[in-house]
């Protein structure tokens, strides 16, 4: 019982005040890009205060000196919720996340992601995919940001299964990025598409890098086994909990 009412309280407040304050948020798109920056932290570190003391979810970081201490690096992560995408400019700074083009055209969330300079993929065909992916890679490359891609495509539950798609590594081949693995067990407290949450502490998991110049089909077969393996006993360990 004590959950339930977490849940319903936390998620009038958050999707309330998201909603609002993506209106009030739209006049930022003015600002100059890093100050833009600035103004989104402040509203992830809201949400996550709001997820702290409300909801009573917090998380924990774990294998951090595998992330280079400067210039670009790919981070590709297991996709279980919402969740880790609202800690994204909380465990990195100014980072580009890899989207859907369409998402852009959403009314005013999509207004502020444009702005935030993250990478739209055209999926209207492979060739298309792939050239606006390796494209809009180079420019975060060069502007030394990390590059975060969920290489499964989507959201994929606890219980589910979905195929990893090899764009994260043909990427990594055309920019010469090392990839780091980063497992998760969101899905336990905030399930995929779920309206009940649960508190407890969601674990990210950052794994040893995977080197730049490593052959697509290694890249592959090294990201799916260590994500699968490490979120898969992230999980069992929460559900134990």
């Amino acid at each position: 019982m004590h959950n339930i009412i977490r849940s319903i309280l936390f998620n009038i407040l958050y999707y309330g005040s998201t909603a609002i304050l993506c209106i009030l948020y739209v006049p930022t798109v003015l600002l100059p890009q890093r100050l833009y920056i600035k103004t989104l932290n402040l509203y992830f570190h809201y949400v996550a205060f709001l997820e702290k003391h409300v909801l009573g979810l917090s998380y924990e970081v774990i294998g951090e000196e595998h992330i280079p201490k400067d210039g670009a690096y790919i981070i590709a992560a297991k996709h279980q919720s919402a969740y880790e995408t609202l800690k994204l400019y909380i465990l990195f700074d100014n980072p580009a996340v890899i989207l859907k083009k369409e998402l852009f055209s959403i009314p005013l969330w999509g207004w502020l992601a444009k702005k935030a300079g993250h990478i739209g993929i055209d999926r209207s065909n492979r060739q298309t995919s792939v050239q606006s992916i390796n494209d809009g890679a180079r420019r975060v490359a060069e502007e030394g940001r990390a590059i975060i891609i969920f290489p499964q495509g989507t959201r994929v539950g606890i219980d589910q299964t979905r195929p990893y798609k090899k764009g994260v590594a043909r990427m990594a081949e055309k920019i010469n990025l090392p990839i780091i693995p980063l497992a998760l067990n969101s899905g336990v407290f905030w399930p995929r598409n779920a309206f009940w949450k649960r508190a407890g502490t969601v674990t990210f998991k950052y794994l040893p890098a995977i080197p730049a110049g490593t052959p697509v089909d290694k890249i592959m077969k090294t990201l799916e086994n260590t994500l699968e393996n490490e979120s898969n006993k992230l999980t069992k360990e929460a559900k134990t909990k």
